[in-house]
């Protein structure tokens, strides 16, 4: 079995010095501007690579908006495969009782099955996982922090 995503991007961020607290972090406000700065780009370059209609394009620009979302997470402490695992796990409820999906306007409608994801127990456990949950926000924690290394550029992916 392949890597994960999100320890792939956690590697990208070791190397690099970038954000990577290994648990549920709050973030300063200019870090947290800086990664929505990130995945705004991303998804425009996805939309231009959409009208533009070139698959290989549009994979790769699809990739980026991943990977920055999975460095978002990791600049946040937070374990992304759990997440999607709670989010997927909510979503499957969406199947009617006959478990068919219900379909409108091309999108899948939630069903009287429906259970919402506790996103807020996941990042619980990964907080109690991991020790107490700290409550500073992080401009960065990382193994090779100094006040030289926190000029790093931290808008990079």
């Amino acid at each position: 079995m392949s890597e994960s995503p999100w320890r792939k991007v956690r590697e990208f961020h070791e190397v690099f010095g970038l954000s990577h607290p290994d648990r549920p972090t709050p973030l300063t406000a200019e870090l947290a501007e800086a990664r929505q700065r990130i995945l705004d780009e991303e998804v425009r370059e996805v939309a231009e690579a959409t009208r533009g209609g070139n698959l290989g394009e549009i994979a790769h620009e699809l990739a980026d908006v991943v990977y920055a979302a999975y460095g978002t997470a990791i600049s946040y402490g937070i374990d992304l495969d759990a997440i999607i695992t709670e989010i997927h796990r909510a979503n499957m409820t969406k199947l009617d009782r006959r478990g068919r999906p219900i379909e409108r306007d091309g999108k899948v409608q939630k069903s009287d099955l429906y259970k919402p994801p506790d996103v807020a127990a996941v990042l619980q456990r990964q907080a109690v996982l991991l020790g107490e949950q700290n409550s500073q926000p992080c401009a960065r924690q990382s193994s090779n922090s100094s006040s030289e290394s926190s000029k790093h550029d931290e808008s990079r992916l």
